[in-house]
């Protein structure tokens, strides 16, 4: 028996899309123990992970945080990992490799670099789709994928049966209008009058539900529907994937939740405007589509209805 580790270090969405490559990674090593290694929003989200044996947390302080960085390497050299699966593919866990094993091949450290295919170079391979990337460097590294291009995130869901009872949920249109300051070129500005457009056609067949993060309780004032707390705090991941999985449909800028919904099977749409592709980051699926347009100030309320009515029934 032999452990191996997985990093994967966020963000939400990220975590979502890899759910399917740790599922493949344990089902080829059923022999062995696999531990993640990860961030502190997302440790009690992965101890729940069913294809993960252990969780070591990463507080990622500054690298020139000498000590914190000789702690944490001593800590993972205790494991004696014969295989890492870098899945964060990041310049931080790049660093990590050249401290835990610097002539490590992929037979040992399985990253992007490390499975660069032979005709491509780091820049082009990046233009690949995030889940046919994680593909891509499973197989290389002599793993045998399944799910990795179809990943399942509804091991996360837990039960909100009393949020529900609280807010008489039976049919509920869920709406995300957030994305992180720093990314407002995410944000799509129509979404009240996409809410008064459903009200309009529906009445009371639905209500139009919304579940804040922790910095977007004071924002979501100003969204026309009914926000979601659990005892005034912004619902945890396990409860917003739940939520999201049983929610009518859902329409989202892109963001992490977005990203739970189109793994979970949950309907729904997603808007983007220039600044990737849905095609990039492996959205779409049988339920869950996405609109793109160059600006997404020309994103019309009446187009994105007309969408919603066509794939709600």
């Amino acid at each position: 028996m032999s452990n191996i580790l997985i990093i994967k270090h966020g963000s939400l969405g990220d975590i979502a899309q890899a759910s399917g490559a740790i599922q493949d990674i344990y089902e080829n090593h059923k022999n062995d123990k696999v531990y993640l290694l990860t961030t502190k929003p997302y440790l009690d989200l992965f101890r729940k992970n069913p294809f993960i044996h252990g969780v070591i947390l990463d507080k990622r302080l500054p690298r020139f945080n000498l000590i914190y960085l000789y702690f944490l390497m001593r800590e993972l050299k205790k494991y004696k990992f014969s295989k890492v699966f870098d899945l964060q593919n990041s310049s931080r866990t790049n660093f990590y490799k050249n401290i835990l094993f610097p002539k490590a091949n992929k037979e040992v450290w399985s990253s992007s670099t490390t499975t660069l295919p032979n005709v491509l170079n780091k820049k082009e391979f990046d233009k690949h789709s995030v889940l046919d990337r994680f593909n891509h460097q499973l197989q290389t590294s002599g793993i045998q994928t399944s799910n990795t291009l179809n990943p399942n995130f509804n091991w996360a869901s837990t039960d909100i049966s009393e949020i529900k009872s609280h807010y008489n949920l039976k049919k509920y249109i869920l709406l995300f209008p957030f994305c992180s300051p720093h990314l407002s070129i995410k944000k799509w500005p129509y979404f009240n009058d996409l809410s008064k457009l459903i009200s309009n056609k529906f009445n009371d067949e639905f209500k139009i539900v919304t579940a804040p993060g922790p910095s977007e309780i004071n924002e979501v004032k100003n969204i026309n529907s009914l926000a979601l707390l659990d005892n005034g705090k912004a619902l945890d991941i396990s409860q917003l994937t739940a939520l999201i999985k049983e929610s009518s449909f859902i329409i989202a800028n892109d963001t992490g939740p977005a990203h739970i919904a189109a793994h979970v099977g949950a309907k729904g749409l997603t808007l983007f405007g220039h600044h990737t592709t849905p095609y990039k980051v492996s959205i779409e699926r049988e339920n869950f589509k996405a609109i793109q347009v160059n600006d997404l100030k020309n994103l019309s309320p009446e187009k994105v209805f007309e969408k919603v009515i066509k794939n709600l029934h």
